[in-house]
């Protein structure tokens, strides 16, 4: 039996991996769940997995979260420092699934321990790219990708090495909008670019799917997991999202990872690594899907991508720079104070605006650099 821990145990990620955990409740033993401020839906699962803590990052939960826990056993505790003493508790495996810069510090405390890492959170490769990855050798750490793509390049790999690799070639849903002409995008609703056709997402990731922003950041994160230089990771726009990436080989050969799309398939396959594990999803059925089809992107209706690229290939804080203002800028428009297409124009501006000279060093660093960005991303939204 090895011991788990679920860093955002309430989101989409945490309830797919708890759900594997459930039908697997011999090999698993939960040590901690975390949830924003979540509190009814943790403490239930928390006395449902005797899990030994349980935190909210909302502080002002934690009286709430006490007396939903009373006598069950289970400890509680609140807040950004709490969410890190999660995470260094040592278990087998950490779920990294906090989104947002949020979850910079308990990835980095889980990290610091020396054990696995299944990381979901876009933002620690994104904007603490290579303080993360130098953390990861300095404490012989291994980080194991959650993100299907991300997931599917790590099983392409299997076998082959990374000096052979031609190319890398993420692929991309596409998202709600993906046949809307320039005119139409700009009417686009918040009800509507959250309403993924293949993905059951969050609010926020599913608006960056929309704007095509979620591969862009997925981009970043494979050049730091999958150092094979940036002009040898493509994006292609596969709208059947039975692909979830490929890699080619030095020798013409692609392999494909091909899968439902349920966030359990890549899941089962970190919890497990090196071996497999059973899940509950159905074999694909190819001839009912009867074809799988491509295009190139459309950076001129979807920039998002164009501006990842070039955040990346600048390095330094500009990815963090990308990353806090796009946060920003999709709180806005789920919040209906700015229109959907004005979210790259902010993050264009915000990187055009704010990036600082010297490449952050220390998790500090970064998170200095999210704060600035944030702020002042926030000044532009009040001033347009």
């Amino acid at each position: 039996m090895r011991t788990i821990s679920i860093l955002g145990a309430t989101g989409s990620v945490g309830a797919s991996t708890l759900d594997l955990v459930r039908r697997n409740p011999n090999q698993w033993r939960v040590t901690a769940l975390t949830a924003n401020d979540r509190v009814d839906e943790l403490a239930a699962l928390a006395r449902e997995f005797s899990a030994r803590l349980a935190v909210v990052a909302d502080e002002a939960c934690l009286p709430a979260l006490r007396a939903a826990l009373a006598g069950s056993g289970v400890e509680a505790a609140g807040g950004a420092r709490a969410l890190c003493d999660a995470s260094a508790m040592g278990a087998d495996v950490t779920v990294a699934a906090i989104v947002g810069c949020a979850g910079l510090g308990p990835v980095m405390a889980a990290i610091e321990q020396g054990g696995t890492i299944a990381l979901a959170n876009k933002e620690a490769l994104v904007s603490a790219g290579e303080v993360m990855t130098a953390a990861v050798a300095r404490h012989g750490a291994t980080l194991l990708p959650v993100d299907s793509e991300h997931n599917a390049i790590f099983q392409c790999l299997a076998g082959g090495r990374i000096e052979d690799v031609r190319r890398i070639t993420l692929t991309a849903s596409g998202g709600p909008f993906r046949t809307w002409d320039a005119a139409r995008l700009a009417t686009a609703t918040p009800a509507q670019a959250v309403a993924h056709p293949n993905w059951d997402m969050g609010a926020k990731i599913s608006v960056d799917s929309a704007t095509m922003m979620n591969k862009g950041l997925e981009f970043i994160e494979a050049h730091h997991l999958f150092p094979v230089g940036l002009d040898r990771i493509a994006i292609v726009v596969h709208p059947q999202s039975v692909i979830h990436s490929m890699v080619e080989y030095r020798d013409g050969s692609t392999l494909a990872q091909l899968g439902p799309s349920d966030m359990r398939v890549p899941i089962a396959s970190c919890l497990a690594w090196p071996g497999r594990m059973e899940t509950p999803m159905p074999s694909l059925d190819l001839a009912a899907i009867g074809s799988l089809t491509f295009e190139a992107p459309d950076e001129g209706r979807f920039p998002a991508t164009r501006l990842a690229r070039e955040a990346a290939a600048a390095g330094g804080a500009a990815p963090a720079v990308l990353n806090a203002a796009n946060e920003v800028a999709v709180a806005a428009f789920l919040a209906g104070k700015i229109a959907f297409t004005r979210i790259a124009v902010i993050v264009e501006q915000a990187l055009s605006r704010m990036v600082p000279a010297s490449a952050p060093a220390s998790l500090a660093d970064v998170l200095a650099v999210d704060r600035e960005a944030r702020a002042r991303t926030q000044e532009m939204l009040e001033l347009t």
